[in-house]
């Protein structure tokens, strides 16, 4: 028996849309057949998004998203779920890093990183969920969905980025507190940890003598590609994961299995 996933009426939010992961993982929802809600701070490059989505027969929305402001989260995700419909599945991505050791960090640089990536991940899932939850109420049988995008850097320590593993660490607990608390309601909330992998932020550093040591140390030797997560993020994603809740996957080419 052949398992096909469709998600044609299918509302998506993808934080962090402007570049990256985000970016590729609302093209991947898109082709997919969902409609793609696309927030980030920068609206330019979400507008250009949009418009390559389109191209390729896609349906995509714009909405501006700061997630270190409670207030636009809130007014984000009203915005969005006015323009596309109710969210069925928020892709929790927004995600900042600095390059520093532990006796270096400066509260501004300590809380740039866990303001973005644990304290305004953990609100934009739980303003999205409230909304979710509340239709659930109304529909027993109604399915939703949320994944965070955590790292590899949460499962275990990696040099000069002691900060952001402690953010990425918190996103793996969040999770699972989030799946035991909401699972009831009929939201899935997993979570990716992504490897090491190839974006325009960091393809320079990639060929740099410290880059091309760091890619030596991988399994495999090579970093991964954004649409190298395409498959775990549309299974995660869809209804019929509906067993799969409260899982911390990797997806790193064997870099942890080491």
């Amino acid at each position: 028996m052949g398992i096909e996933v469709n998600y044609e009426g299918k509302i998506a939010m993808v934080t962090g849309a402007s570049s990256g992961l985000g970016a590729r993982f609302a093209k991947a929802l898109a082709g997919a057949g969902a409609q793609v809600v696309l927030a980030s701070r920068r609206v330019e490059r979400l507008k250009e998004l949009r418009a390559e989505i389109e191209a390729d027969g896609g349906a995509a929305h714009v909405v501006r998203l700061d997630v270190t402001d409670l207030g636009s989260i809130k007014a984000a995700i009203a915005h969005a779920e006015t323009e596309a419909g109710p969210i069925d599945i928020l892709v929790n991505n927004s995600g900042v890093s600095s390059t520093q050791r532990l006796l270096d960090v400066t509260e501004d640089d300590y809380n740039y990183i866990m303001d973005t990536n644990l304290r305004g991940a953990f609100f934009v899932a739980q303003q999205t969920a409230k909304r979710m939850i509340q239709r659930a109420k109304g529909d027993p049988r109604k399915q939703h969905r949320i994944v965070n995008i955590a790292s590899v850097a949460g499962l275990r320590v990696l040099p000069q980025i002691g900060v952001y593993c402690m953010s990425k660490a918190g996103v793996v607990q969040m999770t699972k507190a989030m799946a035991v608390e909401w699972g009831k309601y009929g939201i899935n909330v997993n979570a990716i940890c992504p490897g090491y992998i190839a974006t325009e932020m960091n393809e320079d550093y990639f060929d740099t003598e410290q880059g091309r040591k760091l890619i030596d140390m991988l399994p495999r030797k090579r970093p991964g590609r954004p649409e190298d997560l395409d498959g775990l993020l549309l299974l995660l994603a869809a209804e019929e994961a509906h067993f799969i809740n409260g899982a911390i996957i990797t997806a790193d080419d064997g870099m942890t299995a080491q």
